[in-house]
Formats: structure tokens, C-alpha cells, sequence
């Protein structure tokens, strides 16, 4: 009884397991089906076309893309290569390459002096004065092997700080640029931090640190006189000097700088080594003593070691060449609200031309070429100039301190042109090159864009931005046609133009 009752079970198991088994292959069955049917294709020729239009479109995008990106590439390429032969063909042309006479000696700052070594005596030994007056001599050494920044001291003469086509500049502007740096220490006096650099030859260098963004212009509530100095002012302002054609700027180079190993490990300041700290994120800051910008708020910051700066040539020391500082009859009042006399005096140039040294020589016109210079930057902070005093009167003017200049691109300050437009007065030889500035084969712009380039920074970013550059071509428009409303207003251009290229052809 037991056994039957088993074998029943067993077998309406079995047939549950069929029924089971069965209901479910009908189920599967039932799902392909409907999923089947949901999955065929459907023709959609709208959809179709768009898809197609928009690959085909998207692979003529990438290709047209890539031949523009090669295009602009080769036209970059192409442009600088036209601004660098604008440059070259300025540098040769006849206005900057005007024969001159060998420079006498009593025209040479300092002087080379062969002498027989006398017992006891040094081979090399520096003399600041002789029977001759205020002449330096260095004893027993050739020229050729001087470095450069001697040779540069050597070239100094009456007339430039160095000769158009120098022979040293580039061996110049190469240390400067990456010679290494033994010792770096603050320099006292001024409003802002400078630090003096020297060299393992004794060569010395001016460096100003970066403090400003090129593409930043300086903030429209500023006064001139608390407005930063900038390191690409100073780079710019010697490049501009040079196409001027004025040569009366000191070489000035710009570098990056280690903070650490280039200035902290290095400096004997040790005030200078107190300032120094790590900012929140890791870079490394100092900001020295000064009158202006020197605190933790206004810090200078490696990035996060590496800061950029100009580098200027150092200027013999005064022991040497003593220099003499001259206010500038056109300084200005650097009060927040008085005027300066010239500011009020429609007839101020009169008593600067009856007072001395403007009253003779060549002192007004080359104060009219300085000012055309600051005019041309936006400088407008020329209260003093200097001159060496070996020279007397009948010298250049050193266009020293150039920091705060291209400061704003997007206005012009007329006042800067003062003294021309209150003296009209300027050399001929500087109109002729204004001029040839303003012609399109030597566009102010374009060679002056191309002469940056080759500064070391310039690989890093361009030193002046195109609007700046473009203000460069505004502001020369403006000076030559100051210059032409003096030439309209005289009957006689012999009263405006101060001939000092008189074997120059008449254009």
C-alpha cells in the first residue's frame, strides 16, 4: 500500500514538473516575440539624413579646423619674420648709420691706459683721478680681454650711452641675461624694492622684480606717484630708447630669477632675509624695506620659486664717474591737488630758455627728446635727470628709471608733450626718424614688437601687449603732428628745427 502511494507521488510530481517546465517555454516564448517585434527597424529618412549630415559635417570641422590652426600658425610665423626684416631695415637705414669721427679721448667717460708695471704695483689697479682731472686708468690690460660690462663702461661717451651698432651689446645682454648670480642685496633709497645683482667677473646689474600682470593697467585712481614700477617697462623702455635712436637708456635684459638660490641663499642683507616667507599655497615671497609696496600685502612671489625681472647695466660707480642730478623744469607738482607753474604759465618756456644750461647747446632739445620718449610710453614720472659731470653742459641726458611707464594703454596723457608743445623745439634728427617710424615698411609697432622678441622673456609671454603697441603708433601720430602745428605757427622752420645732422640730405 505504501509502495503505490509512492509511485503515485512520484509520478504527479513528474507530470507537475512538465506542466511547469511547459508554461515557462510558452512565457520565453512570448517575450522573444514582443521584443522582436518592439526591435524592427523603422525607416526614418529625416533622422538618417541629419545623422549623416552632421558626421560628415563634424569631420570637415575637424579637417577645417586643423588647416586654420596650420594657417595661423605659418601666418604668426610669417608676420614675425616681417617685423624682424622691419627691424633690420630700420637699423640700416642711412638716418642710423650716419658716418661719424673717431671719438676723441676727452669725449670717452673713462679711459684705457697702457703703463710699465712698477715694482710693488698691482698688474690691474683702478685710478680715480689724474693730472688730467676726473679719468680713470686701468693699468696693463688689453681691451679685448675686458668683460663686458667694463667694455660697456669704456664705451660710454659724450654724445650715447653706446654706439649704434656695438660690438659688446650682445656679449652685454648675454650675461646679464644668464651669467651666474654671487650676490644680491637691496638697494637703499627709492620707493620700491630694488636689489643690486653682481656677477662673478664684478660685473653689477639693477634688477627690479615683477609686481604687475603685462596685460594689467595701472588702476585709474592711482596718481602717478604711487603707481608700480614695472620689470617690462624697463625691458621696453631700453628697446624703444634704441629704435629712437637716442642710445641713453643703459642695456637692460629681462630673467627669470630663483628666489631662493639667487637671492636668499646668496644675500648678505640680512633685513632683506627677514622679509621672506611661503604663502598659503606654497610659493615663496619676500618684500624687503622700501617707502612704497614693501609688506606682507604687496609681497613678491616666485611661482612657485621663479619670479621674472629686468636686469639694467649698472652704471660706473660715482667714484669713478660722479654724475650730476637736474630737476626737471617740467616736473611735476606729485601733490594731489596743486599745479605745477608750467601747468598754469602759457609762457613758461620763455624763462627756461633765458636760464642756463637751457640757454645754450644742445640741453632743450634733448629734454624735448626725453619728453617725446615718456610721451611715447605714458611716463609721467620724470621729475630728475641726470648727466655725467665730466662732461659739463655739452652732454646726453641718461634716461634712467623708466619703471612706471606703459602703464595704461587706452589713454594718452597730452601733458607729457609739454615741453615740446610749449618750446617747439626738437632736432631734425629726430623728426626724420619719427617720420620713418610712422611709414608702414617701418612701423613703429611692428619693430618694436619684433626688437622684444628677442629679449629672453619674450619667449615666455610678449613683453608689451598689441594694445600697447598699437598706443605706440597713436602717440606717434600725435607727436608728429604737434611737431607740424609748431612748423605752422612759425614762419621760419629754422626756429622750430635745431639742425644737428647738417650734411644729411634735404627731404
Amino acid at each position: 500500500m505504501r509502495l503505490c502511494t509512492r509511485r503515485r507521488s512520484q509520478t504527479l510530481r513528474m507530470w507537475l514538473l512538465i506542466v511547469f517546465l511547459s508554461l515557462h517555454l510558452l512565457v520565453v516564448s512570448l517575450v522573444l516575440s514582443t521584443f522582436h517585434t518592439s526591435c524592427e527597424p523603422r525607416s526614418h529618412p529625416d533622422i538618417q539624413t541629419s545623422i549623416s549630415f552632421f558626421i560628415q559635417n563634424t569631420s570637415t570641422s575637424t579637417n577645417t579646423m586643423a588647416a586654420a590652426g596650420s594657417d595661423t600658425l605659418e601666418v604668426e610665423i610669417d608676420s614675425a619674420a616681417d617685423d624682424l626684416a622691419k627691424l633690420e631695415a630700420l637699423y640700416s637705414h642711412p638716418l642710423y648709420n650716419m658716418p661719424s669721427p673717431p671719438v676723441p679721448d676727452g669725449d670717452l667717460l673713462l679711459k684705457v691706459r697702457t703703463k710699465r708695471k712698477e715694482e710693488g704695483s698691482s698688474t690691474q689697479q683702478w685710478v680715480s683721478a689724474n693730472e688730467d682731472g676726473y679719468d680713470p686708468i686701468l693699468w696693463n690690460t688689453s681691451t679685448e680681454t675686458h668683460p663686458p660690462w667694463l667694455r660697456f663702461h669704456l664705451g660710454i661717451s659724450r654724445w650715447q650711452m653706446y654706439q649704434h651698432k656695438d660690438p659688446n651689446l650682445s656679449a652685454l645682454t648675454q650675461q646679464l641675461a644668464s651669467h651666474r648670480i654671487v650676490s644680491a642685496v637691496q638697494k637703499s633709497g627709492g620707493t620700491q624694492l630694488k636689489l643690486v645683482m653682481s656677477f662673478r667677473n664684478y660685473g653689477q646689474a639693477l634688477f627690479k622684480p615683477m609686481k604687475q600682470e603685462r596685460h594689467e593697467e595701472t588702476n585709474v585712481n592711482l596718481y602717478y606717484f604711487s603707481d608700480f614700477e614695472r620689470h617690462n617697462a624697463e625691458i621696453a623702455a631700453f628697446h624703444l630708447d634704441r629704435i629712437l635712436g637716442f642710445r641713453r637708456v643703459p642695456p637692460v635684459v629681462g630673467r627669470l630669477i630663483n628666489v631662493i638660490k639667487e637671492i636668499k641663499d646668496i644675500t648678505t642683507d640680512h633685513k632683506l632675509v627677514t622679509t621672506f616667507f611661503t604663502s598659503p599655497v606654497g610659493n615663496v615671497c619676500f618684500y624687503g624695506q622700501c617707502s612704497y609696496y614693501c609688506s606682507t600685502e604687496h609681497a613678491l612671489c616666485g611661482r612657485p620659486i621663479m619670479i621674472e625681472g629686468s636686469l639694467a647695466a649698472m652704471l660706473p660707480d660715482l667714484s669713478l664717474a660722479q654724475r650730476r642730478s637736474w630737476k626737471s623744469p617740467w616736473k611735476r607738482s606729485y601733490s594731489r591737488s596743486n599745479l605745477a607753474l608750467w601747468e598754469t604759465d602759457t609762457n613758461y618756456c620763455d624763462s627756461v630758455r633765458k636760464s642756463p644750461p637751457y640757454d645754450q647747446g644742445t640741453r632743450l632739445v634733448d629734454l624735448i627728446d626725453m619728453s617725446i620718449l615718456d610721451f611715447l610710453m605714458s611716463n609721467m614720472d620724470r621729475h630728475h635727470y641726470e648727466t655725467f659731470e665730466k662732461f659739463g653742459n655739452d652732454t646726453f641726458l641718461i634716461h634712467l628709471d623708466n619703471g612706471r611707464a606703459f602703464g595704461r594703454h587706452s589713454k594718452d596723457e597730452p601733458s607729457i608733450l609739454a615741453p615740446l608743445v610749449q618750446c617747439c623745439r626738437v632736432r631734425r634728427s629726430t623728426l626724420l626718424r619719427l617720420r620713418l617710424l610712422s611709414l608702414p615698411p617701418y612701423r613703429l609697432s611692428d619693430v618694436m614688437r619684433a626688437s622684444l622678441s628677442q629679449d629672453p622673456l619674450g619667449a615666455v609671454a610678449p613683453l608689451l601687449t598689441e594694445p600697447h603697441l598699437s598706443a605706440l603708433d597713436r602717440r606717434l601720430a600725435t607727436v608728429i603732428q604737434t611737431i607740424q602745428d609748431c612748423l605752422q605757427q612759425h614762419q621760419h622752420h629754422v626756429d622750430v628745427i635745431y639742425d644737428d645732422i647738417t650734411d644729411y640730405p634735404v627731404t
